[in-house]
């Protein structure tokens, strides 16, 4: 267990880190995201500078004043919307398979809607098509105006069926683009580095040790995790071996419920995840008895809590039948209470890893 000291207040890990893309957790306001014991968010840097734009957010006194919300916040460099708008749009996939692919994305190959030069990524809005330009500069200064406590450096998130020739070229330009974004930030943001390299292990050692030599505050770790669990393990041992202990290390985008224990005990400090959140907005609850589709019709008549186990306002005020009931017509409220009652149980499972590392059962 270790606390992190940011502007906005001390954060303690293990933590997550749920996500706020447009700078809200939808369905909840801040308040209510508070009452989750959530301690800190991750905005999404690439959405807002679409809209509203980091001057009007500057404007506003930047985006903890601007969302109402006092704790900490990180914002993303945007480079994962190099891959998600780029070959993840085109081959339908995300960052992590859960097979092996034939498939292989060769070096030289660009994306069809994007393209990945030396200085940063060509872009088209996906709201109004116009084009837009972001890389290591251009993200750093973004960022500095959100006014995140923690940033995270511009890099390409490489696609997990990328073979070796293109993930090596890939992890160069983010090697490049790191010591830039170093360069440039004027603030006392603290400025995460992003260890790349995809499923190769050559290329993950390198880059950990790459970033480790650079004056970062803490580390993120990104890109591709491999076709299931156990490679996932193997390339995150690959590189919290080598990171500095004394650094905060977070993981970028993945937190399976399942995998919480392991991922902490691999050496993460953090993790942000849409899993709660999203879930919920599709009808699976998160219980000490398993996970729950609360849509069923087998629930139409339970009038049980949906986890006796759960302090949650939901569980101590709500049924089950009623919430299924919620969802099968359709209402927004199903969605905001499933999400609450997700978060914190997610917040509480964790909170249990950080009294278990107390009391040395981890």
């Amino acid at each position: 267990m270790g606390y992190l000291k940011t502007p906005h207040g001390v954060i303690e890990t293990p933590c997550l880190v749920p996500v706020a893309t447009q700078g809200t957790v939808k369905t909840l306001d801040s308040k209510e995201v508070e009452a989750t014991k959530t301690q800190i968010l991750i905005s999404n840097t690439f959405h807002l500078h679409l809209r509203p734009g980091e001057k009007i957010i500057k404007s506003s006194g930047g985006l903890h004043k601007f969302m109402n919300w006092s704790k900490p916040i990180m914002t993303d460099s945007g480079g994962y919307q190099v891959f998600s708008f780029g070959f993840g749009q085109e081959f339908k996939m995300g960052k992590m398979l859960n097979r092996e692919e034939q498939l292989s994305i060769k070096s030289g190959r660009q994306p069809k809607s994007l393209k990945i030069t030396q200085d940063g990524v060509h872009f088209q809005s996906p709201f109004d098509g116009s084009k837009l330009f972001l890389g290591p500069k251009e993200s750093i200064k973004i960022q500095e105006q959100l006014g995140a406590d923690i940033i995270f450096n511009f890099d390409e998130c490489p696609p997990p069926i990328a073979d070796y020739e293109y993930t090596k070229k890939s992890l160069q330009k983010t090697h490049q683009w790191a010591k830039v974004c170093l360069k440039v930030k004027k603030t006392k943001q603290a400025l995460y580095g992003i260890v790349q390299g995809g499923k190769f292990k050559d290329l993950r050692i390198e880059s950990t040790k790459f970033m480790s030599a650079l004056p970062f505050d803490g580390f993120g770790i990104g890109g591709e995790l491999g076709f299931d669990k156990k490679a996932m393990f193997k390339m995150l041992n690959w590189v919290t071996e080598i990171l500095p202990e004394a650094k905060p290390r977070h993981l970028l985008g993945n937190g399976h419920l399942d995998d919480l224990v392991k991922i902490f005990q691999s050496g993460a400090d953090t993790v942000d995840c849409i899993i709660p959140t999203h879930y919920a907005r599709c009808g699976t609850v998160f219980t000490s008895f398993g996970k729950l589709d609360i849509r069923k019709s087998a629930f139409a008549k339970d009038q049980k809590p949906l986890d006796k186990n759960c302090s949650c306002f939901v569980c101590q005020n709500y049924k089950r039948n009623y919430l299924s009931h919620l969802m099968r017509v359709h209402e927004i409220t199903a969605m905001k209470l499933l999400t609450f009652h997700n978060l914190y149980f997610f917040n509480t499972f964790i909170e249990k890893i950080r009294e278990g590392i107390k009391s040395g059962r981890y």
